[in-house]
């Protein structure tokens, strides 16, 4: 199986996602809807430093890098979904943009600055994604100005203390929700 980046420099672009049923990666439908939903509000994403946690094969982070982000930290403790993820890179020619965690995201330290796009596709039905959003915030991963994206199953209802759902859209089995810090927070 594969899905293709779908706008900018790698547009078209065909990524390998890991073999068997422990990734379920975003499908180019739900990919598409969000990356709309993300342009109408950010214009563009030139020069944006971004996170593509939960990353899979990668597919988020490589399209926000496809349409001109500057930087992208993939977190994935899957080890056959790093190795496809390191391949992608490699197909893409992305190594420099790219910084590659192989961990769980929850063992992420302290940002040096908040992120600019954090992109969380985390499995469906387990939470994760809410867990892994307080402690980015704790540690300063997310700031005032910071985009949230988090994926889930269409039936979940994502709910994160000092976060605003910005925007909810249900496609096909997925939810994808963009959430932003708080003003009090």
């Amino acid at each position: 199986m594969s899905i293709r980046i779908i706008a900018g420099q790698w547009r078209a672009r065909k990524l390998q996602v890991p073999a068997g049923e422990t990734t379920r990666p975003t499908a180019d439908r739900t990919r598409e809807t969000l990356f709309s939903m993300l342009v109408s509000r950010l214009g563009s994403f030139e020069g944006l430093s971004v996170a593509d946690l939960f990353a899979g094969s990668g597919a988020l982070g490589l399209e926000a890098l496809s349409r001109g982000a500057a930087s992208c930290i993939f977190v994935e403790q899957d080890a056959a979904a790093i190795r496809t993820l390191r391949s992608n890179i490699a197909n893409l020619q992305a190594a420099p943009q790219c910084d590659v965690r192989a961990a769980s995201v929850l063992s992420l330290g302290p940002a040096r600055a908040p992120l600019d796009l954090v992109l969380l596709d985390p499995p469906y039905q387990t939470g994760a994604g809410e867990v892994a959003l307080g402690k980015l915030q704790r540690l300063g991963w997310i700031g005032p100005a910071t985009w949230v994206s988090l994926e889930t199953a269409y039936n979940e209802m994502p709910t994160v203390k000092g976060l605003d759902m910005i925007a909810d859209r249900k496609v096909g089995t997925a939810r994808i929700s963009l959430l932003r810090m708080q003003a009090d927070s």
